[in-house]
């Protein structure tokens, strides 16, 4: 068996959400998902179907966000695994009806940071072992910290007051 990491390829602001699932229904069911949830955001979507002509089956609303999750698809090649990829919305926004759809089994990470996927190759194909997300803690948050977070999730509506 091979362990390796494969680095997602993404603009530096676009936000993605990594997972699994266990059916081809996945691709028409979280593009639902998505758009029931919001009609201003713009996805791509890719899924890695793991039997029968194993195919990336692939769909969304914005062409280049959907070849790039198609391409991040690819690189990963692990069974029954999934890409969204985000713009003008966030995946605090679509996660829950994401977790929500039955085929769904797991969420590996949603994020914007820089990432790594943890694969394990063996002869019969891949696996997602992890998700590496961003860099290490630098320190804890002082109190400053603690200030400055609560504006911001204030400043960009995620809490009153």
């Amino acid at each position: 068996m091979n362990i390796f990491t494969v680095t997602v390829e993404k603009p530096e602001a676009t936000n993605f959400i990594l997972g699994q699932s266990h059916f081809i229904k996945t691709v028409e069911d979280i593009h639902e998902a998505i758009v029931a949830t919001s009609s201003q955001i713009r996805f791509g979507l890719a899924f890695c179907e793991s039997s029968g002509p194993a195919l990336v089956r692939r769909s969304g609303n914005d062409d280049g966000l959907v070849d790039l999750a198609t391409r991040n698809a690819l690189a990963v090649g692990a069974g029954h695994s999934f890409f969204v990829f985000l713009e003008d919305g966030f995946p605090v926004n679509v996660l829950n009806p994401i977790k929500a759809v039955p085929e769904v089994c797991r969420i590996y990470c949603a994020t914007a940071n820089p990432a790594e996927v943890v694969v394990a190759e063996s002869a019969t194909g891949r696996a997602i072992l992890g998700v590496v997300d961003g860099c290490s803690p630098k320190g804890v948050e002082g109190e400053q910290d603690v200030l400055a977070r609560v504006r911001f999730l204030r400043r960009i509506g995620y809490k009153l007051g």
